[in-house]
């Protein structure tokens, strides 16, 4: 073994002491951006959503108090890897040299810039990784580093039937060409990747893109070689069907709760009431799992149902529900754009932190840390068809999909006597008796804490 590659163990091996576990995340909340449309050093004008838009490092370390001041205490950026040369991947996911920064996001002193500027503030910094596909290069694959043989991919076939689990991990999904993870040289490359990728750039944690179009084995090794908190895209709505995958990788985000939520925060909560009675079990670790109600590859929540109200119960319900919450940039200024790429809108001109949401969001987390929330399990409290409650710990927060009205909770721990105020409201503040804790609900959240 040369000289240099001790040294390069070593120095690696020395940055790994300072990784973040899957335990310590569970402290993070998480605020996802799409880095080409958050901020930008050279951009206030308008932005074409289907090409890039001049969003950079420089403008998101610029903008680091907007975050900061909702209580995040993580970000999650877009793939930085070098993508095809063309307009419309500003969204990351079209990387062609692995080990070459996008330079449309600024250069590699601008990203350590603001990495290094967030672990200051203890903002962790979570990165998009694919390892399913590459650019669409066609056949072409010269043009990858270092995937650059027809022997690296999956021959050329679309993914046309997705209850088709073959076509699903050996097809291409948009046309992308498929990486052959079977190929012990594609795998081995990718799992060095990754492990260089991690600590070369100081990275809290990973965010794993197209999780169900690779075999499961993979993501093993995958997850392994990272050394920090994984969470993959297992995009379906079906537990079975993903449940398991976090069997191989630290978590994967909650799609099956989300569904679940949109019809819950719309219509009734008994749906949600099955959940926790029955589905959540499912998941070996729960608590580890990501929640979420808005990102790039859906439509917004305003989108398809424009009541503000029930928005902002769905928002509270996954900051505090178990799991580690993520929240889509954007969704505090109540945007609400439709299917990609009109759900990828440009904050900039619009960091307003006098809005109500903002104002509400950083309530919640500021609650989540003074508490401790991630310590405490959910219990569910309540489930009727417009009201629902849980407890964790000495808060309890209690969700309406309609105008309110007025509800007795007698399924609770508190003592008689106990004073439960809404953090969310002044001067709203409740006694407990021997009938329960009778509590006047409106049309938006109500979180109790304890005094």
């Amino acid at each position: 073994m040369t000289s240099f590659f001790l040294i390069l163990i070593i120095f690696i091996s020395i940055l790994n002491i300072f990784c973040r576990s899957k335990e310590e995340w569970k402290s993070r909340t998480i605020y996802q951006l799409l880095t080409d449309r958050f901020a930008s050093s050279t951009n206030s004008g308008n932005c074409d959503t289907s090409k890039y838009c001049g969003g950079n490092y420089q403008g998101l370390l610029q903008h680091l108090d907007y975050i900061e001041g909702m209580g995040f205490n993580a970000i999650w950026i877009s793939p930085i890897i070098k993508n095809i040369n063309n307009d419309w991947s500003y969204h990351g996911y079209s990387g062609i040299n692995f080990y070459e920064l996008n330079s449309h996001f600024g250069s590699e002193e601008d990203l350590m810039n603001l990495i290094t500027e967030c672990h200051k503030r203890d903002i962790w910094i979570m990165v998009d990784v694919v390892a399913n596909h590459v650019g669409g290069v066609g056949t072409d694959f010269s043009q990858i580093d270092p995937f650059n043989l027809a022997e690296h991919y999956h021959d050329w076939c679309e993914i046309d039937d997705w209850d088709n689990s073959w076509k699903i991990e050996n097809c291409r999904l948009g046309g992308l060409p498929d990486l052959k993870q079977e190929n012990n040289w594609v795998t081995e490359q990718l799992d060095y990747w990754i492990y260089y990728l991690v600590n070369k750039y100081n990275i809290d944690g990973i965010r794993i893109d197209t999780v169900l179009e690779v075999p499961k084995w993979f993501w093993d090794k995958f997850s392994s070689s990272s050394s920090v908190y994984q969470v993959g895209e297992a995009f379906h709505g079906d537990i079975e069907k993903v449940y398991d995958y976090q069997y191989h990788l630290d978590a994967i985000f909650n799609y099956p709760l989300y569904f679940i939520i949109l019809r819950s925060f719309k219509d009734s909560f008994e749906e949600l009431g099955d959940y926790y009675n029955r589905l959540r079990y499912k998941y070996p670790h729960p608590e580890l799992m990501s929640t979420f109600i808005e990102n790039h590859d859906n439509k917004r929540f305003l989108n398809e149902n424009p009541n503000k109200a029930h928005f902002t119960n769905a928002v509270v319900f996954t900051l505090l529900w178990e799991g580690i919450p993520v929240h889509y940039y954007g969704g505090e200024q109540y945007y609400s754009g439709g299917g990609d790429p009109n759900n990828r809108e440009a904050l900039w001109n619009n960091y307003n932190t006098d809005s109500e949401l903002y104002k509400i969001i950083a309530k919640v987390n500021n609650l989540r840390k003074k508490v401790n929330i991630w310590n405490y399990d959910v219990v569910q409290r309540e489930c009727k068809p417009h009201l629902y409650a849980f407890t964790r710990g000495n808060v309890l927060a209690c969700f309406s999909n309609d105008n309110g009205g007025t509800y007795s909770i007698t399924n609770h721990e508190f003592s008689d006597g106990d004073k439960l105020c809404n953090i969310l409201e002044d001067d709203d503040c409740v006694i407990v008796n021997s009938n329960g804790i009778n509590i006047q609900m409106g049309s938006y959240p109500k979180v109790f804490l304890k005094f």
